[in-house]
């Protein structure tokens, strides 16, 4: 189901525009569809009202909680299964934020990702990934959402960008607190700068170095860090908002005199924000969270040199907070193999190659 197909069903029983934001402003923001000025009956078309308990009981059942484990830091990683069986991870953040899935598994293969080891099973559509935010606000209040979870948002651009535009239209959300994470492919920025919802751009670095970038993002388009860095400028001065530079710093990877040297040469005087963060360490790869004090000296000397830089700790470190390791953790449970997995999936997958 897609948001469209939503609207669709609404307006064949006599919807019209206005009906239809009603309905699904109570959806994606968790409110009793009582709440509001005008009662029902005294607003909604009786075919609507009649389907309507049906209706949000599919909408409530697109996505529900498989397994909810809390964080000492205030986060909670949660397990959330799709109505064919498949699972994604969202994560409740500090300071009422959260992070949804695009994907069902991922194509572009980073090394120190858990998510890509076994490719892309499925794209979660935009009613799916709508009905994350929903889920998670019947938990607790949710005032930002970054597509920073399972999934690369550009290789499912236009659910990803449907989902965006009913977010930022009826969601309650400012356009700036709708955080779009990508690799760098340039759909992504043609697409985003055209919608009606431009949210803020995160973009995957983890290195200066051309070499290393392809190494650690094997299926990542072939841009060199300083044309994915120059694309991000574009679109900051665009759209007013500053790009946000994620940086998984990785012991004796990325965290050499070299790369320090690179981030200044890139970055200073940018319209833009490194947010370093220390690997999650995940057991099954071969890479190594970093020192704490190693990673905020690193931090400390980038901003003395210029460059506007946030260490951050992953949320859910107690938690297998490392995007993927939940989902492992619950299919090595219940094995499945990858040929079940895909027969087991309704939905086609229409990914273009990275370029």
């Amino acid at each position: 189901m897609t948001i469209a197909d939503i609207h669709r069903r609404l307006a064949a029983l006599g919807a019209n525009d206005a009906h239809i934001g009603r309905v699904l402003r109570h959806w994606v923001q968790a409110r009793p569809l009582t709440e509001g000025r005008r009662k029902l009956e005294h607003y909604l078309p009786q075919g609507v009202r009649d389907a309507l308990p049906a209706l949000m009981d599919e909408l409530h059942g697109l996505a529900t909680l498989a397994e909810r484990h809390p964080g000492e830091d205030g986060s909670a990683r949660l397990l959330v299964r799709l109505r064919d069986g498949q699972t994604v991870e969202s994560v409740l953040l500090p300071r009422d934020g959260l992070c949804v899935s695009s994907q069902v598994g991922c194509a572009v293969g980073c090394r120190f990702c858990m998510t890509g080891k076994d490719g892309l099973l499925r794209q979660v559509t935009s009613a799916e990934i709508v009905a994350q935010v929903a889920l998670a606000r019947r938990e607790r209040v949710v005032r930002k959402v970054v597509f920073m979870g399972m999934g690369e948002p550009t290789h499912n651009l236009d659910a990803v960008m449907e989902a965006i535009t009913l977010l930022g239209l009826e969601g309650n959300l400012g356009h700036k607190n709708l955080v779009f994470s990508t690799v760098g492919d340039l759909r992504a920025f043609e697409r985003l700068a055209a919608g009606p919802v431009k949210p803020a751009l995160a973009l995957s670095l983890h290195t200066t170095k051309p070499a290393l970038r392809r190494e650690l993002l094997p299926r990542a388009p072939r841009l060199t860090p300083r044309e994915l860095v120059e694309a991000g400028e574009r679109y900051a001065r665009e759209t007013g908002y500053p790009i946000q530079y994620q940086w998984t710093l990785i012991e004796g990877v990325n965290d050499g005199e070299d790369e320090l040297e690179g981030i200044v040469e890139l970055l200073r005087g940018r319209f833009g924000v490194l947010n370093m963060i220390p690997y999650n360490s995940v057991p099954e790869l071969p890479y190594v969270r970093p020192d704490w004090d190693k990673a905020r000296d690193i931090a400390r000397r980038l901003h003395e040199r210029g460059v506007l830089t946030k260490l951050r700790d992953s949320a859910g470190q107690d938690v297998d907070g490392g995007c993927g390791q939940l989902r492992a953790r619950s299919l090595a449970a219940t094995p499945m193999t990858m040929r079940e997995a895909r027969q087991a999936i309704s939905i086609p997958i229409s990914v273009r190659p990275a370029d």
